[in-house]
């Protein structure tokens, strides 16, 4: 990391600092959504099975993906708070390790996934005209698992030493190379066979693979913060057991949130199908208006993982606080504009269905003015996993869907008179209830208490004395 950066990030302004850090990243998070887009584009036009297969497929590799993810956090937030504390050595020696970790995880996952993709069908209940083409593109899915991990672990270890402009430009070439990809392996070109859906799981891995190539190139060239060297990957088992037990915490937390998002489908499916296509547009529209929230949130790990890592604790509650401030300002309005303009955004999704049109804009405009509570929480959980307390995370996530969200929905939509609304309901409910725990605990302040960094005040005393001499104070 450049001087000027490191400048920044410690010493410059916090403002300007997260807008640095985010910008490339929310982009980024947007254009990672195009790869769902233009599957779904694609696949739309071999009709409503080959849909279904899609996405009776997504829930289960989305969650054995969680279970890796942990891996590329602990990554993150160690070399974040590495970085911060001046010790490159170490940098590298936790990329090295973490790339060790998540490939091993990822061959294991990828081939359970593979060998027991029938069986999870099966349990699913899919019917006849969907397997075939479910089968085949879970089973792909699974064999490109590998690519997912390693690209994704690429993207969290460059987050946490500040670089974010080189992922964003990976994922808009790969992007750009899904939308070409997907048409010649679904419909098939002259010595290229038509694979129909699994032609959609084909293409992804190829531009995964290629992105998951880049990723490990430039960890080997060294000119972006992280340098790979090929005899770092002899196995720590000090080190990867403490990524281990560091990383576990959040691979069950974003495990429980993609669990919870299917046990609230079933939930949603009991009141019918006028009810399912408003949840369906709903979820879609959430997903998108947090994109700005979770860059923000990714930017302000990176930001608090290196204030930490230098021993400038205070200037990372700082940074909490504007970053969760600001996510609050920024949903709350995106909020408002969603109320007032709600059933317009459903008919640009479904435009020929007026009772669609009425539910889905009722389900936004009973959950959208809270949407503030989404970017504090996510701020406050970036800073928990970025100080190493991935713990805490994990707590919030499951009260927010166990104890919260998912009782709170079964309650009000089967034992009261709201009935549908009783499951929109839960919705806001949840979200200004976690907030206020998040709140309540980042305040009592025990995740400053967290210094993953061995030797934490030599380092930071090496590291401020390192500052000076250069000239940045």
């Amino acid at each position: 990391m450049s001087t000027n950066r490191k400048q920044l990030f410690l010493e410059g302004p916090i403002g300007r600092a997260l807008i640095t850090l985010a910008i490339p990243i929310i982009l980024g998070n947007l254009l990672q959504t195009g790869y769902m887009l233009t599957d779904a584009f694609w696949v739309g036009r071999l009709g409503a099975a080959a849909v279904a297969a899609v996405s009776i497929s997504f829930p289960v590799t989305f969650l054995v993906i969680a279970l890796g993810s942990g891996l590329a956090m602990a990554g993150a937030t160690l070399s974040a708070q590495y970085m911060g504390a001046g010790r490159q050595d170490m940098v590298n020696h936790v990329a090295a390790q973490t790339m060790l970790m998540v490939t091993l995880t990822s061959i294991i996952l990828g081939g359970l996934g593979y060998v027991l993709s029938p069986h999870l069908l099966t349990l699913l209940g899919v019917s006849p005209d969907v397997y075939a083409a479910a089968l085949g593109f879970m089973r792909v899915s699974f064999i490109g698992i590998i690519f997912v991990f390693i690209y994704a672990m690429f993207q969290a270890l460059m987050r946490g030493v500040g670089q974010t402009k080189m992922p964003l430009f990976i994922v808009l070439g790969t992007v750009i190379m899904n939308f070409a990809l997907d048409p010649l392996f679904i419909f098939g070109y002259g010595p290229i066979p038509r694979l129909d859906v699994m032609g959609a799981a084909v293409a992804t891995l190829c531009t995964q693979a290629l992105a998951a190539t880049i990723g490990i190139v430039i960890f080997l060239r060294g000119r972006h913060g992280i340098q790979l060297a090929w005899s770092g990957l002899k196995p720590d088992w000090q080190y990867i057991r403490r990524a281990f037990f560091l990383g576990f915490p959040g691979s069950i937390e974003l495990s429980t949130r993609g669990f919870g998002l299917m046990v609230m489908s079933f939930l949603v499916a009991s009141f019918g199908t006028l009810t399912i296509a408003a949840y369906g547009v709903g979820s879609n529209i959430l997903q998108v208006i947090t994109i700005p929230a979770i860059g923000l949130s990714q930017a302000v790990a990176a930001l608090v993982g290196q204030n930490i890592g230098a021993g400038n604790i205070h200037r990372a509650a700082r940074i909490t606080w504007l970053g969760a401030l600001s996510g609050f300002c920024i949903l709350t309005l995106v909020g408002i504009v969603a109320y007032l303009f709600a059933p317009g955004i459903v008919g640009f999704f479904i435009p020929n269905d007026a009772e669609v049109i009425a539910a889905g804009a009722r389900f936004i405009r009973i959950m959208c003015l809270v949407w503030g509570g989404i970017g504090i929480q996510l701020c406050l959980v970036a800073t928990f996993r970025a100080s190493g307390n991935m713990m805490i995370a994990m707590v919030i996530a499951l009260i927010a869907q166990w104890v919260i969200q998912f009782p709170m929905a079964y309650v009000l939509s089967k034992h009261t008179t709201l009935q549908a609304d009783g499951l929109w309901w839960s919705f806001p409910i949840t979200n200004v209830a976690v907030a206020i725990i998040s709140l309540c605990w980042f305040a009592r302040g025990s995740w400053k208490n967290t210094w993953l960094t061995e030797d934490d005040k030599q380092i930071a005393a090496v590291t401020s004395e390192a500052i000076i001499e250069d000239g940045i104070r």
